[in-house]
């Protein structure tokens, strides 16, 4: 039964509000009792019941809900530096696909490793992700391409889901582009995700979401809405990767079947964002995979303005977003995408848990939520965005418990 005092600035995020409403309290307190936060306001108005907690000092720091990374592709083989390199000498992604590389690459090398080989490298993402102040994952299945692949990658999450603190929300990715033992037979493998694939990922519990890659090189409009509507036929609800390379339409399809979130988004087109207002589905923001891409950035301004809740994360893989540096996402949304570091922050919170229907359990700093917080070593968000530093956590915690603190730092106050 902790209280945390001696907060400069704490940004609550709760959904209320345009995008840029956080809710800042100076000069705050927070207590939680287990799991649950029970009592958020300024310091001042504490109440007495808490007067004898054990208390915590954050030493006149930030504290911001824990960040929500709700664009993952967290479990995969191997790595593409040589693609990097590519790029930069005038190789698009599409030629790179086309030669051979790209997805295909990792999914050979994905089908190589065993369920524990990505078990281990997955965690060791995962340890380093807590560091930087992030307490929830949206993992992604996809460099499987097949039934036995993707559940084994599928079940890599469920594992760690099981076995360590960060929340792990999966997702089924197997229509990421058409197998390459199916490259000229591309109906074939859309039956197989439709006939077994989906069915087995929903009969054995391993996603709570079906994704389907809407591009030129991946899946069509109409395909893409087959796969959707057999996911949501077997409980699994819609998730788009949508109009990153061109305009495919893919935020329309979001809207028609009200999909949780599209991701992307940077070649969205006017009707696309009108509808996603309409029907509130959410916009993820990946800056990350823009910049390495050298593509233009998610038009998020326009989206705001249009009332669109716009979530930002990593896409974290490794070929067009080979970081899972949230802050930096963070920062790069502000600086290339022109979102206010609160704007910026409330898409890591309670946007991007509504992308991943959490939105009652975590995503803000509520009496009777999830105990999900982050102590930041910057006086207030706008601080904490413009001073970037490589990391400025110098706490963790989840569900009440203490994931991560910074070795220098003491936070629990000395009787």
């Amino acid at each position: 039964m902790p209280v945390l005092k001696n907060i400069s600035q704490l940004a609550c995020c709760r959904m209320e509000g345009q995008q840029g409403d956080i809710h800042t309290i100076e000069k705050a307190a927070l207590a939680w009792e287990s799991d649950k936060f029970a009592w958020v306001g300024g310091e001042k108005e504490l109440p007495e019941r808490y007067a004898h907690w054990p208390e915590l000092d954050a030493a006149g720091r930030l504290v911001v809900p824990g960040l929500i990374d709700c664009h993952t592709h967290l479990a995969f083989g191997g790595w593409r530096a040589g693609e990097f390199e590519q790029r930069i000498g005038g190789k698009s992604y599409l030629d790179i696909a086309r030669a051979g590389g790209g997805i295909l690459s990792t999914v050979r090398a994905t089908r190589q490793l065993s369920e524990e080989a990505l078990l281990k490298r997955s965690l060791q993402f995962l340890r380093e992700m807590g560091r930087l102040g992030i307490t929830t994952v949206e993992c992604k299945s996809g460099y499987g391409l097949d039934t036995k692949n993707e559940l084994k990658l599928l079940r890599v999450y469920q594992r760690l889901a099981e076995t360590q603190p960060l929340r792990i929300i999966p997702t089924f990715l197997g229509a990421h582009v058409v197998a390459p033992e199916y490259r000229d037979r591309r109906e074939k493998y859309i039956e197989l995700l439709i006939q077994e694939m989906i069915p087995q990922v929903a009969t054995q519990g391993l996603a709570d979401f079906c994704d389907v890659f809407l591009e030129e090189s991946a899946f069509t409009r109409e395909e893409s809405k087959r796969i959707l509507e057999a996911g949501k036929r077997h409980g699994l609800r819609p998730k788009l990767h949508a109009d990153q390379l061109s305009d495919g339409g893919g935020a329309v399809l979001a809207a028609e079947l009200e999909a949780a979130s599209a991701d992307h988004l940077e070649c969205i087109s006017e009707s696309g964002i009108q509808r996603m207002a309409e029907s509130g589905v959410v916009a993820v923001s990946l800056p990350l995979a823009s910049i390495y891409l050298d593509q233009r950035q998610l038009p998020a301004r326009r989206l705001i303005e249009a009332g669109v809740p716009v979530a930002v994360a990593t896409d974290f893989n490794p070929g067009s977003a080979p970081s899972y540096d949230l802050p930096l996402a963070l920062m790069l949304a502000c600086n290339l995408q022109r979102m206010t570091p609160a704007e910026a922050l409330k898409g890591a919170t309670i946007y991007a848990a509504l992308a991943l229907g959490l939105e009652g359990i975590t995503g803000s700093l509520e009496p009777g939520k999830s105990a999900d917080f982050a102590i930041l070593d910057a006086p207030d968000v706008n601080h904490w965005m413009y001073h970037f530093r490589p990391n400025c956590c110098v706490g963790t915690f989840i569900r009440g418990m203490q994931l991560f603190c910074e070795p220098s730092v003491s936070l629990w106050q000395e009787e």
